[in-house]
């Protein structure tokens, strides 16, 4: 790989504003508190930072919701604490990527108070709207994330408009060229101020369908959500026609044009969609995305196999583009719970970690992944997810992730000095980072072993990726980068595990990672418990393993 550019092969940590460093003492987190821990970041070993959203919002969806794309929510700070946050990112070695919701808005931006007016102003068509069916009803089947219809009647109009998430976030219409060229004029605004990079929430939502055909039904046994709950009545859909339209590719070839006008910035995709890692392939090909991630590893299922199909398949699909692999967003079930039992386990935690950061590709960390957090307890009286609260108890939404970041271990766990935005778990006071600092056998340290190890391997962080055909708990593969071959092996389980190596002698293995040391000896790996394996192997070596014969 000859492409010096800073994003391939980064590693990326989330931040979410809310929940971060609150300054002022109103509970929220903020800007100012960003700026305060960017430090704290920097000692990380990580390349850049994604800020979740921070613009004028009535935060019906904490922020998802945008009323002004070009401002700072006061919640927040100012446009000039994001200038000084920026600065200091730069000045610490950190690129910035931003979170841009392009293809909704919120209810109370001002393109959509004037669009609802009347059917002919000048924004009228900026929004997806469309008469009522003969008997009142929603112009098609179509149904939000959030539960229910995706339609919602406004009286001034006489019309439905669509929204695929909250009915307070009408959805953009994209068919409009005067919404794109509007759109990419905020995007500009943001690259103009000099941010490194975007994070595009929900990418494949801009277009829908101008025939607005019903969606086809889903038989039960394929109700497999991808970032949603299956008893959840989105899942009971094949969404073929209220995302992902082709259509969308020219516009990702009109924003890719803006970015190239600027040095070394890039574009994250998120990406949900009926085939999900197809979506992220032709989404990321030449003249597109820079990057694209979906949900794909956010999901119940921690098995080798799981993990190398996946990849495996992306692989075969993306035959041009880049990918980024995240196992934790503020959108998801934390991973030590979903993977591991909800027990916290530094071992465990660093495991992940290395596993994560070894595959081919880019990758999103969210906070508190490196102390080893676990899903928050949220009661439903201290619940402020709409999604949560319209779904319990089957699903309790997304606030058990989202919980204020821990970094001491008094009640407010550092992070605010008045009555915090959400409960403040015990649980999580007792992995603070001030107690991690002072631990060397914390997650923390072993997370940042692992980073300032990794930036020292390029086949780790640019090279291809070769799985190899093991049973479970290990999943083990190869990355190559020019003449430089590492055999890479993990143990997903808490036990000593072993798998057979056509190899004669043993490669010499690498040190300085910090995870508990397998060891080759004999044609045979040993593993013990979270435990791995680095090793370089000579070209000989790569080719027989590749091969299976010696």
């Amino acid at each position: 790989m000859t492409d010096a550019s800073w994003w391939r092969g980064a590693v990326i940590y989330q931040i979410y504003p809310r929940s971060f460093q609150d300054t002022d003492g109103d509970g929220v987190g903020d800007l100012p508190g960003i700026i305060e821990r960017l430090d704290y970041v920097a000692g990380l070993g990580v390349d850049a930072i994604w800020i979740a959203p921070f613009f004028t919002s009535p935060m019906a969806d904490f922020g998802y919701d945008i009323a002004d794309y070009r401002n700072v929510d006061p919640l927040f700070g100012t446009l000039a604490d994001f200038d000084r946050l920026l600065a200091k990112a730069h000045a610490l070695g950190l690129r910035v990527m931003i979170d841009q919701v392009l293809s909704h808005t919120s209810a109370e931006h001002a393109w959509f108070r004037e669009s609802r007016q009347s059917r002919d102003n000048p924004k009228a068509d900026w929004y997806v709207w469309a008469d009522a069916r003969a008997d009142g009803g929603p112009p098609n089947n179509w149904l939000s994330l959030f539960g229910g219809s995706a339609w919602q009647w406004e009286p001034r109009r006489g019309q439905y408009y669509l929204h695929n998430f909250l009915t307070s976030q009408p959805d953009l219409n994209f068919h409009h060229p005067d919404v794109r060229a509007a759109v990419l004029d905020g995007v500009k605004f943001w690259l103009d101020k000099g941010v490194d990079g975007l994070r595009l929430d929900a990418i494949n939502f801009c277009f829908h369908d101008t025939q607005l055909r019903d969606n086809p039904p889903k038989p039960k046994d394929k109700r497999v959500g991808r970032g949603f709950s299956p008893d959840n009545p989105y899942a009971f859909q094949y969404h073929y026609y209220n995302n992902t339209q082709p259509e969308n590719l020219a516009f990702l070839g009109e924003l890719r044009a803006l970015m190239d006008r600027y040095d070394d910035v890039a574009a994250l995709g998120e990406i949900s969609s009926e085939d999900s890692l197809a979506t992220m392939a032709e989404y990321t090909r030449r003249g597109r995305l820079h990057m694209g991630y979906s949900f794909e590893l956010l999901t119940d299922d921690f098995s080798a196999a799981y993990i190398r199909g996946t990849v495996q398949t992306l692989e075969a699909k993306m035959t041009e583009g880049w990918p980024c692999w995240a196992i934790s967003n503020h959108d998801v079930e934390r991973v030590l719970t979903r993977w591991g039992g909800g027990r916290p386990s530094a071992p465990l935690a660093n495991l992940l970690t290395a596993m994560l950061c070894s595959l081919r590709g880019s990758v999103c960390v969210y906070q508190g992944e490196e102390l080893g957090l676990t899903e928050a307890d949220v009661p439903y009286e201290a619940l402020r997810d709409p999604y949560g609260i319209a779904f319990w108890p089957q699903f309790k939404g997304r606030d058990g992730c989202r919980t204020p970041m821990p970094w001491t271990d008094d009640p407010l766990a550092g992070f605010s000095s008045g009555s915090a935005w959400l409960p403040v778990p015990q649980e999580h006071r007792a992995l603070a980072v001030a107690r991690q600092e002072i631990d060397p056998a914390s997650a923390l340290q072993g997370f940042r072993t692992f980073m300032r190890w990794r930036h020292a391997q390029p086949a780790l962080r640019t090279g291809d990726i070769h799985f190899l055909d093991t049973a479970e708990p290990i999943l083990a593969f190869m990355r190559s980068c020019s003449d430089d071959t590492l055999l890479v092996a993990f143990n997903l389980s808490e036990h000593d595990a072993v798998m057979d190596l056509p190899l004669d002698g043993a490669p010499p293995l690498l040190e300085g990672h910090g995870l508990p040391p397998g060891r080759v000896q004999n044609g045979r790996l040993y593993l013990p418990g979270y435990g791995s394996v680095f090793a370089r192997l000579d070209a000989a070596q790569r080719q027989v393993i590749e091969t299976g014969r010696a």
